[in-house]
């Protein structure tokens, strides 16, 4: 199991996300994204802005989700 935080994923926050696929750090990061805002968290507004705009712009989004799955890789099973 690997460890990234909300803040590592372009987010505003610590919260931490583990899993053991970056695919599935990416699903529950977009999850407290979505939580986040719906609660009122204002400072999670523009990180799911960023996130939506990347899955309806796959040609620049996958920059973004390469970039992830190599920093995953890069970690240490915790």
């Amino acid at each position: 199991m690997k460890v990234m935080t909300c803040t590592q994923l372009g987010g505003p926050c610590d919260v931490v996300h583990k899993g053991e696929s970056a695919d599935a750090i990416i699903k529950l990061h977009d999850a407290h994204l979505r939580e986040s805002v719906a609660r009122g968290d204002d400072s999670h507004a523009a990180a799911l802005k960023d996130m939506k705009g990347r899955w309806r712009n796959p040609i620049s989004g996958m920059g973004w989700y390469r970039a992830v799955k190599r920093e995953f890789a890069a970690l240490r099973e915790e």
